[in-house]
């Protein structure tokens, strides 16, 4: 009990500590802020003083110029209002007659005096509250992250239950049918039930491939770790990739002439291209070959994978990529094998090298596209 409430107090001390801290430090920063602008303003004003011929307007307006920085890029009211009262007695004692004398009953003075803390209290309040809204904003900007993060796991976790146990019970039910029943079964049935334990094998490979591109983004920013890499050479590597896993499919692939280079993670990339690859061939029925072709303008570069099939359910255009499945698929040799958490990481990768990912009808068929940002490296 002693124990457990001294680490309590000592967790205490150190966030009391750490406040403090920070509130000394923000105080310093204010300090160094106001002094520097008014030292700044003052040796301006002295430049004025020797160069014009009537200085005051100028003078005068370096002053409230000063006094915007302040109000601005200082905490609260007090270092605005300091500001002003420091810029008044300045403007009197360096550069109105008598020079290097206070005189507080020249004419004019109080209103001058009163309209500088005027001005600083009003741009102290308009610093503050944009500072505020700014901070609020900020906070909100957060929370909207963290929600899409949860509804990302949520779907996720609710694919990944889904298409995992699926081939899982498959691959248990036909290989517990293959050793209890292997003397009542001849070659050919043999022959399917080990095809369609690797078929499952192989599915659930590139469900863990999926999962393991996850852990490539980073959790807080939500990016990934980027460098150039030529298009040309990462479409090749996908369309290569994909043709070693279904042989029969047909690919037909067209990239720009000159080379293009963009800031990437290959490998995710290239996993993003084969999951969509992969879906046309499993559900699109397509007719004709495959097209994956790339296009680029001014700011993108865009990807496109275009199938001659079936097309997609109108209604799912919208949520196709948060984990809801691609197409309604009546053979039940499919009905695990949506790619709704194939798409919804295509999605997820995307957007972690901030771009923008899509889906629509063609007369034919169907095309799925996607952007990268054309970047400078950081």
């Amino acid at each position: 009990m002693d124990s457990k409430k001294s680490k309590q107090d000592y967790k205490k001390y150190l966030s009391q500590s750490s406040t403090k801290e920070t509130l000394q430090k923000d105080h310093q920063r204010n300090c160094t802020i106001f002094l520097g602008m008014f030292l700044l303003t003052t040796g301006i004003s002295f430049v004025f003083n020797q160069i014009a011929s009537d200085p005051s307007l100028n003078i005068a307006m370096v002053y409230v110029l000063g006094l915007f920085m302040v109000a601005r890029y200082t905490d609260g009211y007090v270092f605005g209002l300091l500001f002003a009262v420091c810029s008044v007695i300045s403007v009197n004692y360096f550069f109105t007659v008598p020079y290097r004398n206070l005189n507080f009953t020249m004419e004019g003075y109080q209103v001058t005096f009163a309209g500088m803390l005027i001005i600083a209290m009003i741009t102290s309040a308009m610093t503050t509250h944009m500072k505020e809204q700014a901070a609020a904003l900020a906070e909100q900007e957060k929370q909207l992250m963290e929600a899409q993060k949860e509804k990302m796991r949520a779907n996720l976790l609710r694919a990944v239950s889904h298409d995992l146990r699926t081939p899982l019970t498959g691959i248990i039910g036909n290989s517990a049918s293959y050793l209890e029943m292997e003397d009542q079964f001849s070659r050919e049935e043999k022959m399917a039930l080990v095809e369609h334990i690797q078929d499952d094998a192989n599915w659930l490979l590139n469900m863990v491939e999926n999962l393991l591109s996850v852990t490539r983004i980073d959790n807080e920013t939500a990016r990934v770790s980027k460098s150039y890499e030529a298009v040309d050479e990462v479409v090749a590597s996908s369309a290569a990739r994909f043709r070693k896993r279904f042989p029969e499919a047909e690919v037909k692939v067209r990239v720009p002439d000159d080379v293009v280079m963009v800031m990437m993670d290959a490998m995710l990339i290239e996993q993003v291209i084969i999951n969509i690859l992969q879906n046309a061939q499993l559900h699109a029925h397509t007719k004709k070959p495959i097209e994956l072709f790339v296009e680029e303008d001014e700011q993108f570069v865009w990807f496109h994978i275009r199938d001659y099939g079936d097309g997609i359910d109108e209604s799912k255009l919208t949520s196709i990529f948060d984990g809801e499945g691609y197409r309604e698929v009546s053979q039940e040799t499919d009905s695990y094998k949506g790619m709704g958490i194939g798409l919804s990481i295509c999605k997820t990768i995307v957007a972690a090298h901030g771009g923008t990912i899509g889906a629509l009808n063609h007369d034919e068929g169907a095309e799925f596209y996607f952007s990268l940002p054309k970047e400078m490296e950081e």
